[in-house]
């Protein structure tokens, strides 16, 4: 894997927050929306916590918990691990597979969140050329009637 820095990955992208009052379900619908697998939860400038779509899957439905009802601060993972942008993917690869999750926050030399790396990250735009000729597929098959 070449020497990817997280910074790089990271140019272009927006960062997608919520609050700890805000619902699973607004959550889930901001996620769907962004096409992202997570979103940290901040307050006052600083990271609370982070919510995943694992998160929604298994303590929200299978805890047989509302979203309407349930509060991120409820089911996020709070005070998750964080990472520099000045700092190479595989660090945060190394983090991710020690700590047995895919997403880790990114932040300032102030704690402050800047973005987020993800596993899917390290697949670069192998992945990214893989999803755009998945999506072409449905695309004809759904044309052709199948």
């Amino acid at each position: 894997m070449p020497r990817r820095m997280i910074s790089d990955i990271l140019a272009g992208r927006s960062l997608v927050t919520a609050k700890k009052e805000t619902t699973v379900r607004a959550a889930s619908l901001l996620m769907a929306e962004k096409r992202i697998g997570a979103l940290l939860v901040v307050e006052n400038g600083q990271i609370e916590g982070i919510f995943t779509e694992r998160d929604a899957l298994n303590k929200v439905l299978a805890g047989n918990l509302s979203p309407d009802t349930t509060c991120l601060e409820q089911v996020m993972v709070a005070h998750p691990q964080t990472i520099r942008a000045d700092k190479p993917l595989a660090y945060a690869l190394y983090m991710m597979a020690e700590g047995g999750f895919r997403h880790v926050p990114v932040v300032d030399d102030n704690g402050a969140p800047v973005g987020m790396v993800s596993a899917r990250d390290a697949l670069g735009q192998d992945m990214v050329e893989l999803e755009r000729d998945m999506k072409h597929l449905e695309e004809l098959e759904g044309s052709i009637g199948y």
